[in-house]
């Protein structure tokens, strides 16, 4: 029988304090995200943040000439729009869903506005870009400096930490 869907499944969603999460959880849209759907592209402005709960999403770095790299992952411990809160309302990234899965949605001025109350969301949200930072620099390093078998080894833990499950598809 499969679970039923709540925003706390989302670590982030989970962490806010009742009366943000209060404020927040009436907007929230369940919307479902089906592998290789591209949720941005570059340059895109943001109209929405996403709290991924079942699925994983890639952040891709993409060149002039089109080739991209893979710079993050996020899942359930995550948001995707951060660039908004960070001082800009467009991404540098294209983020497409990696696995399959469901997350929730909230309009970015919504996030905006409970963000800029300089309260637990911006505290929360700013801990977790340091955190996304530590990955991207973590990810840069292991991309330069390990084998083929240790970046594929790395990218098996980051998935498994971000699965409900012990399936990876």
């Amino acid at each position: 029988m499969p679970t039923p869907h709540s925003p706390t499944q989302n670590h982030l969603l989970a962490a806010l304090p009742a009366a943000e999460f209060g404020r927040l959880s009436p907007h929230l849209e369940l919307v479902a995200m089906p592998l290789g759907e591209a949720l941005y592209e570059s340059g895109g402005h943001l109209q929405h943040v996403y709290f991924p709960t079942t699925c994983i999403v890639s952040l891709l770095y993409v060149l002039e000439d089109g080739a991209s790299a893979e710079i993050a992952v996020v899942g359930n411990e995550g948001i995707l729009g951060i660039s908004l809160f960070m001082g800009g309302d467009t991404t540098p990234s294209r983020v497409v869903v990696q696995s399959a899965g469901h997350g929730y949605r909230l309009k970015a001025q919504l996030l905006l506005q409970e963000f800029n109350r300089a309260g637990p969301v911006l505290h929360l949200l700013l801990r977790y870009t340091q955190a996304l930072i530590t990955q991207m620099s973590q990810t840069a390093v292991c991309n330069r400096h390990h084998s083929v078998e240790q970046q594929l080894c790395r990218w098996l833990l980051l998935s498994f930490d971000r699965l409900s499950s012990d399936s990876l598809t």
